[in-house]
């Protein structure tokens, strides 16, 4: 059974995170993450306790950054160009302070990468979840989780070596 006040407290810096390492922009990390704890208020009822309550949570806010991004036309539902709007990083104060050169280079390589290769690191790499947790909550099957796993490491590997 879904309890917002007790999985909020539980879970909201995961979901965060997730939504941060999606977008790339603090505020609207922010902004996502409520909204997200809005709709799995509002879906209590759907939950059937198939997956666990944080991969749940972690569908709806995948849900809510992909309807962000449709808002912001960044993401459409063909294939990705050269001409795909750049995704803009933002940093808190604090995160400024904290982040080293070599992290802040990450986390603006980790932004160049198409969407599908960023939710599969993000998930998988960042995150730690199994391949079969992170074909749940994309709603792909687990070979084109492996596939874009690889494909976008690969990428962020070129990338950060300076091939971009």
């Amino acid at each position: 059974m879904f309890q917002l006040e007790r999985h909020y407290e539980m879970h909201s810096d995961q979901i965060y995170q997730l939504l941060y390492f999606l977008t790339f922009d603090v505020h609207v990390a922010e902004d996502l993450m409520q909204e997200t704890f809005i709709r799995a208020y509002e879906a209590k009822h759907t939950y059937r306790g198939e997956a666990n309550v944080l991969t749940w949570l972690r569908t709806i806010a995948k849900n809510s950054a992909y309807d962000h991004f449709k808002r912001k036309k960044i993401l459409t539902f063909l294939p990705f160009t050269k001409n795909e709007e750049e995704t803009a990083i933002t940093f808190s104060p604090e995160q400024l302070i904290s982040i080293a050169d070599e992290k802040r280079a990450l986390y603006a390589a980790i932004a160049r990468l198409k969407l599908e290769y960023r939710l599969a690191i993000v998930l998988r790499k960042i995150e730690g979840l199994s391949i079969k947790e992170t074909a749940t909550i994309l709603g792909w099957n687990e070979a084109k989780v492996k596939n874009n796993t690889e494909r976008g490491m690969k990428a962020l590997e070129k990338d950060m070596k300076g091939g971009n």
